[in-house]
């Protein structure tokens, strides 16, 4: 028992630290390595995943927050769209099959892999739409020289709609969504990707936390799976969240668009041959 806990425990350890890098929540490793690895039903994995996307984001948000790399406005405004989807989607999760969320979330990482990768540089800094300014949404971040540079950001509806779709994923597949919402503010609203990733990083956990309350009640949640878990990802978390700031983007972004494919490639292959 003592080298499973310290496997899932190494485990999250290492999704909690590429999860913070990325915005896209420990989440996105801890249920297929659950499925895969330890051979959880889906269901049972997605739970513990959800109570972990919460201490993912507690840990790697309060470094993003501190160092003025979270867009706070853009985060209260969209957590009311994702929010609602991820209660719809953690209600909906009791009723699908295993081999249906596991589709779905193979067909998640695809969809997020192709939109990261059409996306190119991170210098579109654009006048924010007329509502976001209203909202006060535009932010600004340093330049390398230390300068702060302005952005505004477009598309609020087309994001805001795309957030609904995210939190029923979070709510269904227990992964934080960070993958759909890094899509949507960086290549639907023009946010830059490094505070894309800071903003998902700080909302993924009142999304997952949303959807974790209705796996709680149904008592979907296996305390011994959980606790090691969320240990392991808010340490590998906190990491990570140090590391962020000087990342190289490029490598950034190439990097987790190799990691979606393969878990795509997976979990797929799970789901199509029935195992």
């Amino acid at each position: 028992m003592l080298s499973i806990l310290g496997g899932l425990l190494a485990l999250s350890v290492g999704a909690g630290f590429i999860g913070a890098l990325s915005g896209l929540g420990g989440g996105v490793f801890i249920v297929p390595a659950l499925v895969i690895v330890a051979h959880l039903p889906m269901y049972v994995a997605v739970g513990a995943s959800l109570i972990s996307v919460v201490a993912t984001s507690a840990g790697a948000s309060v470094a993003f927050v501190r160092d003025g790399w979270t867009n706070l406005h853009i985060a209260m405004v969209l957590e009311c769209a994702t929010v609602t989807g991820a209660v719809i989607g953690a209600y909906l999760a009791g009723t699908i099959p295993d081999w249906v969320l596991e589709l779905l979330f193979a067909l998640m990482m695809l969809q997020s892999a192709y939109f990261s990768f059409r996306k190119k540089g991170d210098d579109l800094l654009p006048k924010g739409s007329p509502i976001a300014e209203r909202l006060h949404l535009g932010g600004e971040l340093p330049n390398p020289e230390g300068q702060p540079i302005r952005y505004g950001v477009t598309n609020l509806a087309g994001g805001g709609a795309l957030m609904v779709v995210a939190g029923a994923m979070s709510g269904m597949l227990g992964v934080g969504a960070g993958a759909v919402k890094v899509m949507a503010m960086d290549y639907l609203m023009h946010v830059p990707l490094k505070v894309s990733s800071a903003t998902s990083n700080f909302m993924i956990g009142v999304t997952a936390g949303a959807g974790a309350l209705v796996f709680l009640a149904r008592g979907d949640v296996s305390t011994v799976i959980a606790a090691p878990v969320a240990l392991g990802v808010t340490i590998g978390a906190l990491a990570g969240s140090r590391i962020l700031p000087y990342a190289d983007v490029q490598w950034l972004r190439l990097g987790f668009v190799s990691i979606l494919l393969l878990i795509a490639v997976e979990m797929g292959w799970r789901a199509l041959s029935g195992i």
